[in-house]
């Protein structure tokens, strides 16, 4: 069965900083309609950085959770830009390294139902501290955890954040292989 839709219309609900909200209407396979509402966000960039057998993380509060979160550092793309230069902008904004060695680890789809959104993981296993210099209004403190307790703490529920839980699995898996 041929599972594609087809757009027929598009109105733009909102258009923000981040992201623009559109509503499309859409033919289903079986020639029905149906709506869509599409979260369009330029996408983000993050990067897995283990140093010394630890991994980077970030302590952040989330406004949305109402709680502080541990993630891998990460951003927004910004219009144009380059996902790997994204990345290691990021990293050295957050985490004060420069990346010297990296490789790219793995794309996702973080949320499919209705945003476009696509984060490019990078790996960076060598790096040299230069400084950190944080966006404006962006606060976190950073932390070298070790692989294993960033398991366990993926396990505990301590890490919730999907692009850390997807780029720590992947990186430990393609290590074990």
């Amino acid at each position: 069965m041929n599972l594609k839709e087809k757009r027929l219309s598009s109105s733009v609900a909102f258009d923000g900083r981040i992201f623009k909200v559109e509503v499309d209407e859409v033919e289903l396979p079986d020639g029905r309609h149906s709506k869509r509402e599409c979260v369009r966000h330029s996408g983000g960039a993050a990067v897995l950085f283990v140093k010394d057998g630890q991994i980077a993380l970030v302590k952040q509060f989330r406004y949305l959770y109402g709680e502080e979160l541990l993630e891998i550092p990460a951003g927004k793309l910004n219009a144009g830009e380059d996902a790997q230069a994204a990345a290691l902008r990021e990293l050295e904004e957050e985490t004060g390294y420069r990346a010297t060695s990296f490789r790219h680890l793995l794309d996702i789809y973080p949320t499919p139902g209705y945003t476009d959104e696509i984060i490019h993981i990078y790996l960076v296993d060598g790096a040299e501290f230069v400084g950190q210099h944080l966006d404006e209004g962006e606060f976190l403190n950073v932390l070298f955890v070790p692989e294993g307790e960033v398991l366990g703490m993926i396990s505990s529920g301590a890490i919730k954040d999907s692009k850390t839980i997807c780029a720590v699995y992947a990186y430990l898996n393609g290590k074990n292989n």
